[in-house]
């Protein structure tokens, strides 16, 4: 079965090959061309639409936006309660709970002195990084293009209004996010060299099982871990490089269309994540904790200057925002511009419910899962809430959404920038480039682990995924694959069915493991 799996993932690169010989057109369109009758299949399924008030919906958008919401009541708004518990968490201060806080009251039940409620976890805070590196590291997979270019097109299509539904739907995410990393710690493998394995397919396999549905978890599990392969090359790696080459080369003034630009920049791209990529989690998590900081640290800081010199138009902004908002265009463009084409090009961009970032969670060091979850929520806030609304602001506030002159995405906000920081174009390459560079660093441990979850943990298997990784990074640089990126972005968010199967099922689970992480706190705190 692994060789068959292995076989069917390695075809396409010797396929690859095949085609690029010879061809007349280029050997990438070559690629659009066999690709594009697959894409349109997977996207037509993936996207499968419905009308609701005269707006074609898809059903994976209403499914994301109604179980954030519906996750939001169950857990009596984790998202808001929650905020402050997780920001301590984040800064270490629960790091040292004894097991035995999380107890109730009444005298515990013993074995030869063990207690039974902590006996598995006394003593074994497993895990290969912090509370604050598994943040960063799923940050950076999330805050990215998405919040450059997608808020872009959302107001551009629906006008100043959409980011209002933009908000709403980054702080719903959050309860979302809270279930699928908390399940993601609970249900994690630990290797007997310490290495973590964790994520979707190891709840979904081990957490249906004791609800006697094994032969729905496991299919579940296969599904979502090729899906996550497939979206790790395109999506968040293909369309990554692409992106950060085209920026880079219409800064520097050279032929984007000749490729070869492109190629050199993909080839020189491509070393550098491989020289991260083979420490594993623990050298990932290290180079986001410093990387994600400081690149949102420098495109924050630009959006900030712009609007501390734009402050009376600040409170305009946001009556453009709330009033567009409510306004037949705005609930259209909202709908249409952040939860259709945001969704395809990150604009709702933090990824909750697709099952990713559980996987970069699980690899913390603790002792109660829902003390990840809590952190994870903090994820769509930083995400969306913060970075894609000062990003809208400034696009409002300049008025580079209304005359766009056939620009968008990442276009449209260097040149809402521009108008006020002449230089920004530049401070925003290398910020494309460090977004493009971090999110291929999170995926390709996504895809990682997804890769040994089905082939094996192996040495071999582990290497035989970073080289195929780095050489993707290379075609995506050099070429324009729009046919594989679609498809590929389809496989990413065909990820939230399975992952949303095992979080609707396993969410009891959750609320408990949130009961004793807050019985913890509680007692500690009585005792200090």
């Amino acid at each position: 079965m692994k060789k068959l799996l292995l076989t069917f993932f390695l075809l396409p690169l010797f396929a690859l090959n095949s085609w690029a010989q010879d061809s007349p057109n280029g050997w990438d369109q070559k690629i659009n061309e066999g690709f594009k009758p697959i894409s349109d299949t997977i996207m037509s399924i993936v996207f499968y639409a419905i009308e609701i008030a005269g707006v074609s919906v898809p059903i994976v958008v209403i499914l994301l936006i109604s179980a954030a919401v519906f996750f939001t009541f169950y857990f009596k708004f984790i998202n808001i309660k929650g905020f402050k518990i997780a920001i301590q968490t984040v800064r270490g201060k629960y790091d040292d709970l004894d097991p035995h806080d999380a107890l109730p009251d009444a005298p515990p039940q013993t074995v030869e002195g063990d207690v039974l409620e902590t006996i598995k976890i006394e003593g074994k805070k497993e895990g290969e990084i912090t509370h604050f590196q598994a943040l960063t590291a799923a940050l950076s997979a999330t805050v990215g293009l998405g919040n450059i270019a997608g808020v872009a097109i959302a107001i551009t299509v629906g006008g100043p209004g959409a980011t209002f539904w933009m908000i709403i739907a980054g702080l719903f995410s959050m309860a979302t996010k809270f279930v699928e990393c908390t399940l993601g710690v609970k249900y994690r493998d630990v290797g007997p060299d310490g290495t973590i394995y964790g994520g979707p397919m190891y709840y979904l396999t081990k957490g249906l099982k004791k609800r006697n549905m094994a032969g729905l978890g496991k299919v579940a599990a296969v599904l979502f871990a090729i899906m996550c392969i497939g979206g790790s090359f395109g999506g968040g790696n293909m369309f990554q490089a692409n992106q950060a080459a085209i920026q880079f080369n219409h800064m520097i003034g050279a032929d984007v269309e000749s490729g070869n630009a492109g190629t050199i920049f993909g080839v020189i791209l491509a070393i550098f994540v491989a020289l991260v990529i083979i420490g594993g989690i623990k050298r990932i998590g290290k180079v986001t904790a410093r990387v994600v900081p400081f690149m949102v640290g420098i495109y924050v800081f630009a959006a900030l200057t712009i609007l501390f010199l734009h402050i009376p138009q600040i409170p305009e902004a946001f009556s453009l925002i709330i009033n567009g908002a409510f306004s037949p265009e705005g609930i259209t463009g909202g709908l249409i511009g952040v939860l259709v084409i945001g969704i395809q090009r990150a604009a709702f961009s933090n990824e909750a419910g697709i099952g990713s970032a559980p996987i970069a969670h699980s690899a913390v060091k603790t002792e109660y899962p829902a003390s990840e979850g809590i952190v994870a929520l903090l994820e769509p806030f930083v995400d969306t809430v913060i970075v894609c609304t000062m990003t809208a602001l400034v696009i409002i506030i300049t008025g580079a959404y209304v005359n766009v002159d056939g620009l968008s995405g990442v276009d449209l906000t260097s040149s809402a920038f521009e108008t006020i920081i002449p230089w920004f174009p530049y401070v925003l390459t290398f910020a494309v480039i460090l977004f493009a560079f971090s999110t291929m660093l999170s995926w390709s441990y996504y895809g990682l682990q997804s890769w040994m979850f089905l082939f094996g943990r192996s040495k071999a298997a582990d290497v035989t995924y970073k080289v195929i990784f780095c050489f993707f990074i290379i075609i995506g640089a050099g070429a324009s694959l729009d046919a594989v990126i679609d498809f590929s972005d389809a496989m990413i968010f065909a990820m939230l069915v399975p992952n949303m199967v095992g979080l609707l099922i396993l969410m009891p689970e959750v609320r408990e493991e949130l009961k004793k992480y807050l019985s913890a706190i509680k007692r500690s705190k009585s005792k200090n």
